[in-house]
């Protein structure tokens, strides 16, 4: 009988000390998921060579997923960003501190212990009013060493939802700082792209340079020898001199695009040097798979952070509600109390109090539910901006695959266009030469060959965008499971 009572009482204890939890039970906030991407090719995409299709199958790319554009510049420059960037170090820092919370909040669960020794003395004046003169004394000391301890019982779950809640915090903020990685990555990839067709315009135009040279010599011959006219020494100028104008111009972008690259991967501008290399005409940009709309919602590291912001909002819930209910704080002291150090130590100056306090507010004007209706408040904006972090990535990636499929159409248009206006420049090169055609259809020709060639350039810089942002908005290959444990 006893030990049954012992132990009803046992678990009795256990279950006050553990309590319960009120407060909704937090579920993920329904997100609309369409079955497919409306801009993603009918036929779907065929697997290119430096993609891994990860299982389940759902395309993600993994790891360094710069390096499926085979660049040995870009695979240099993109590991510098985790090593060296600030913006990154400062995420770092965040995380840690997310993490460091959990441990004080987690320190709620115990009692505190700590101590206050005293040490003091008092005599009282045999001169002061009204003193009888039989309690006269030479002053008396107390010394006191005491040892206390108070515990907060978690009664309604509100300390189990504060350390939930910095978990959550934690998640949201580590899912952030894989965000911020990802998008200076992403930002490397763009600028160094940008600076690589620059380059190819910065080729193309020297090249013009020299062939506009070229023309202006057979110009200049043909005229001092009485078969052309003036005007077409001039236009032969103009044109070259147009040219070295764009061919200069084109330096200030690249160096500024450098100087871009040094900052995120922490350098000074004068520390890093990136020589010339033009981005190939011809150069095809990967394929990259998109995968199923719904598996965005595990890739993409905004996402994840949104989502434990949401479920971080619902701990605040409870914890407000668990302001409804009375707290039970556990406080004892003990130590030691004498008036001499020689007797401080035995028995008799053991001094000590116990006992539980049960504390509940009847009357706060309203504080309370003012707190629980601002927490409820917070988790529908938590839920809301979930929900429009979704939508923003379909629209992202919607937005990538619709530019990836025109530029596509697009290239193979501008290279018929370009051929065409080389044959053009050609042929009315030929009949000027000739004597039947005049310098300004030659000039025309040369115009409209070069614009087309610049366009060309154009519009690989920007599928090879496209495709780094593709790549970016589908997470990079970053998904869920990378979050730290609970």
């Amino acid at each position: 009988m006893k030990l049954r009572f012992a132990s009803v009482a046992g678990i009795g204890l256990v279950t006050l000390l553990s309590g319960c939890m009120v407060g909704p039970k937090y579920t993920v906030p329904t997100a609309p998921a369409p079955p497919a991407y409306k801009e993603a090719p009918a036929d779907g995409f065929k697997e290119s060579a430096g993609w891994q299709i990860a299982k389940p199958a759902d395309a993600i790319p993994r790891g360094a997923w710069w390096t499926i554009f085979h660049d040995d510049g870009l695979n240099a420059l993109e590991p510098q960003v985790e090593a060296a960037n600030q913006t990154l170090k400062s995420a770092d820092a965040n995380l840690r501190a997310a993490r460091a919370q959990i441990r004080v909040r987690n320190a709620d669960r115990y009692p505190t212990l700590g101590t206050d020794p005293q040490v003091g003395g008092l005599r009282d004046s045999a001169n002061q009013p009204y003193f009888n003169a039989l309690n006269a004394n030479n002053g008396d000391a107390n010394l006191l060493l005491p040892l206390q301890l108070n515990y907060e019982v978690d009664l309604w779950g509100r300390i189990r939802r504060n350390i939930a809640a910095a978990k959550e915090e934690s998640q949201a903020t580590a899912a952030d700082r894989q965000n911020v990685l990802l998008s200076l990555q992403a930002e490397v990839a763009l600028d160094y792209f940008e600076l690589r067709s620059d380059d190819a315009a910065q080729k193309l135009l020297n090249d013009t340079v020299v062939q506009y040279q070229e023309a202006l010599r057979v110009t200049t011959n043909r005229y001092e020898g009485g078969i052309a006219v003036k005007s077409d020494v001039s236009q032969a100028q103009t044109q070259l001199q147009a040219a070295k104008v764009a061919a200069a111009d084109i330096a200030v972008s690249r160096a500024q695009f450098e100087h871009a690259i040094a900052m995120l991967t922490g350098k000074a501008p004068s520390d890093l040097s990136i020589p010339p290399a033009p981005l190939p005409v011809a150069f095809e940009p990967p394929v990259i798979p998109p995968g199923l709309p719904s598996q965005l919602l595990e890739r993409r590291p905004d996402i994840a952070a949104a989502e434990r912001r949401t479920a971080e909002a619902n701990e605040q819930i409870g914890i407000a509600r668990a302001a409804f209910f009375p707290t039970l704080a556990l406080t004892g002291a003990a130590g030691l109390q004498s008036t001499s150090i020689t007797s401080l130590f035995t028995p008799g100056s053991i001094v000590y109090a116990v006992g539980p306090g049960l504390a509940e507010t009847f009357f706060d004007a309203g504080r309370r539910r003012g707190v629980s209706e601002e927490a409820i408040a917070g988790f529908d904006r938590s839920a809301a901006d979930y929900r429009q972090t979704v939508l923003t990535s379909f629209q992202q990636v919607e937005d990538n695959l619709v530019a990836l499929r025109v530029l596509s159409d697009e290239a193979l248009q501008q290279r018929q266009a370009t051929a065409a206006a080389e044959e053009s420049e050609r042929i009315f090169n030929n009949r000027y030469v000739g004597g039947v055609d005049t310098y300004l259809q030659v000039i025309t020709a040369q115009t409209t060959a070069l614009n087309n060639e610049r366009n060309e350039i154009d519009i690989l810089r920007r599928r090879m965008d496209a495709t780094v942002l593709l790549v970016k908005v589908l997470g990079g290959g970053w998904d869920r499971m990378q979050l730290p444990p609970q």
